[in-house]
């Protein structure tokens, strides 16, 4: 008894068929848009994400607060 293979080419379209059907469930939901919120101006853009560096427009800078230090650990004897 011997288990047949499907065809190379068959196999290929039925993965482009089922990514095709995959693709088409992705409705547009609405215009795409540049959110113009103080959260979304430090964020890169997607020109910047994939050619990297600026695109003429440096980012917003914001006051920060200093940062108080951290307590002081007390200096305990180790427990055995």
């Amino acid at each position: 008894m011997s288990l047949r293979t499907p065809h190379p080419l068959l196999s290929a379209s039925a993965g482009v068929l089922a990514l095709a059907a995959a693709l088409a469930g992705c409705g547009q939901k609405g215009p795409l848009y540049l959110p113009d919120t103080p959260a979304a101006a430090q964020r890169a853009t997607l020109p910047q994400t994939v050619f990297g560096g600026a695109t003429g427009k440096a980012p917003a800078r914001t006051q920060t607060t200093p940062v108080p230090p951290a307590p002081a650990v007390p200096d305990l004897p180790d427990i055995e």
